[in-house]
């Protein structure tokens, strides 16, 4: 199989806003509270890449997407920005897409100048829990102040400071 992991792009927008609502399903993820449900996944090309302090990185297996994953400003004035919606399909699990979409983003993020990075998640996503903490991530007892999804219960944060 062929991995493509690239920027993502208009036409994109569909397909990976189906892959955050079926792979936010799965887990739990729905409704009030949950990234699935933000505004932004129905057209998630508009929301990422044209301001330097954003990106969304979409992987493809033999053309296909099958995840995606992002990083955003937290909010306006911080210098912490937040992984987002990083979401495989089954199909691409377990193969190494999903650190390889971390580590793009979190490249990323020191190159636009972030000092942390923070996420949110659930404890019923123990592949990307474990990932996260492989990646340097660590366990928070409660989400920051400025984060919008009440229903997760995993927050982490880790140090963008190089090494």
């Amino acid at each position: 199989m062929t991995l493509q992991i690239r920027p993502i792009d208009a036409s994109d927008s569909a397909a990976i806003g189906a892959i955050i609502r079926a792979v936010g399903q799965e887990f739990g993820a729905i409704g009030e509270g949950f990234g699935p449900s933000d505004p932004e996944v129905a057209a998630m090309h508009r929301h990422y890449g044209n301001d330097g302090r954003s990106c969304y990185l979409v992987a493809c297996l033999d053309g296909k997407i099958v995840g995606g994953g992002g990083i955003a400003p937290l909010d306006d004035a911080s210098a912490t920005c937040e992984l987002k919606k990083l979401f495989l399909l089954p199909v691409a699990r377990g193969q190494g897409i999903g650190r390889q979409l971390s580590e793009r983003c979190l490249v990323f993020a020191r190159q636009a100048g972030y000092r942390r990075c923070y996420l949110d998640s659930l404890r019923s996503m123990h592949a990307a829990i474990a990932l996260y903490g492989q990646l340097g991530f660590e366990t928070l007892t409660a989400p920051l102040d400025c984060s919008i999804h009440s229903g997760c219960d995993i927050w982490m944060l880790k140090s963008l400071a190089s090494h």
